[in-house]
This record gives C-alpha cells, sequence and structure tokens, in this order.
C-alpha cells in the first residue's frame, strides 16, 4: 500500500487518539465514550475523500483506542503511510530565493520529512526566517525577518499557543520601486509549529496574504 496520508492528517488522526485516551480516563458514561468513538472515526475517515478498503482496514481500528499503549501501537502502524515532504536541494532552494546571496541549507538529513508539513529555519546571520511549502500543488517559498516576541501567542500557522516572533515579509508595491511590509506572528520554533498542524488552511492564507 502507497503512503496516502499528509503529515497534517497524521497529526489530526494523533489527536483524535487524545481525545479517545482522556475520554476514557475522565468519563464513566459508556453513551459518552461510544459518543466519542463514533464522532472520532468519522472525523478520521472524513478526512479522505476516496479511501480504498486496504487504507479503510488501517484507520477503521481508532474507535478501539483507551490508553497511550494502544495509541502508540496504533499510530506506529499508520506512520509507514505518511507521504513524506518534497525532497529539497539545494538547487530547489536557490530557485525558490534566488536574492539570497551565502543562504545556509537546513541539514535535511537530520529531519523526518513524514513530520514536516513546511520547511522552516533560520538564518542567523541575517536574522531571517525561510519558509518552504506546498501551494497549488508545487513549492513556494517565504522570507522574511523574524523577531521574537518574548511571550507566547496564536501563531497564524498552527493556531497554537506557542512562544511566537513577528515574521515581516517585504511584498512588491502597486508603484515600481514601492514595497510594502506585512506581518503575521509565527512559531519560533518550526519543527514544533510542524508538530502542531492538523490543517493546512492557515498556511494557505498566510502564503496569499504575504506573496
Amino acid at each position: 500500500m502507497e503512503p496516502f496520508i499528509r503529515s497534517e492528517q497524521y497529526n489530526f488522526i494523533k489527536s483524535q487518539t487524545q481525545i479517545l485516551i482522556n475520554g476514557h480516563a475522565t468519563a464513566n458514561d459508556k453513551d459518552v465514550i461510544n459518543t466519542l468513538k463514533t464522532v472520532a472515526k468519522e472525523r478520521v475517515l472524513s478526512l479522505f475523500s476516496d479511501l480504498n478498503e486496504e487504507q479503510k482496514q488501517l484507520l477503521d481500528p481508532v474507535d478501539t483506542i483507551k490508553d497511550p499503549a494502544q495509541a502508540e501501537a496504533f499510530l506506529l502502524r499508520v506512520k509507514p503511510f505518511v507521504i513524506p515532504f518534497k525532497e529539497v536541494t539545494e538547487k530547489t532552494i536557490k530557485k525558490l530565493f534566488p536574492k539570497a546571496k551565502k543562504l545556509k541549507i537546513p541539514m535535511l538529513e537530520n529531519i523526518d520529512l513524514r513530520e514536516i508539513s513546511y520547511l522552516g529555519w533560520d538564518d542567523v546571520g541575517s536574522g531571517k526566517k525561510f519558509i518552504i511549502a506546498p501551494h497549488h500543488h508545487k513549492l513556494t517559498g517565504l522570507h522574511g525577518t523574524i523577531k521574537p516576541a518574548n511571550k507566547k501567542g496564536i501563531c497564524a500557522i498552527c493556531s497554537r499557543f506557542e512562544e511566537v516572533g513577528m515574521f515581516m515579509s517585504e511584498t512588491k508595491g502597486t508603484v515600481q520601486g514601492t514595497f510594502i511590509k506585512k506581518g503575521n506572528y509565527i512559531c519560533l520554533d518550526s519543527m514544533k509549529c510542524n508538530q502542531n498542524i492538523t490543517t493546512l488552511d492557515k498556511m494557505t492564507d498566510l502564503i496569499e496574504r504575504l506573496k
């Protein structure tokens, strides 16, 4: 069976297993538990529009999860079917960021590509953050300055309450030679942000605002 689950969908499935664990730990009412199980399964299966029988069999047991050990075993069976993030080469990065000179490329061999929905890294020398993300079935690049907010806030990408920084990007203005600065608070830690993402909607919004 080929990988068919995107990274953010896997994170969503993981979040549903945690809801089930919490439910079994705190609820005594059988009807409440049964409702949680039904909703969790419906939510997981509804992520996919055209599951075949083999794929459905892989995901069906989600509603049987009661404790962390069962969740871990289930997620270990599911993870091999997560689609890895597209391999990014030095050539790709130079194409996406043609004006960025002496750009230090992240150590991709240290990253599990099945665990990221986007590739984000900081260039300490320039004080900039670089982001590579899928958009309209191809990779696109965002870059801008990142200034820590020194407090927690809601990330514009993952919508979670994390340590954030103001990501400020410049786009060309309508008048030749002018630029418009646009900013959003995003997670300082891109890997943590990736772990939090359960939908790509906010990333799509960010790209369309800043491009």
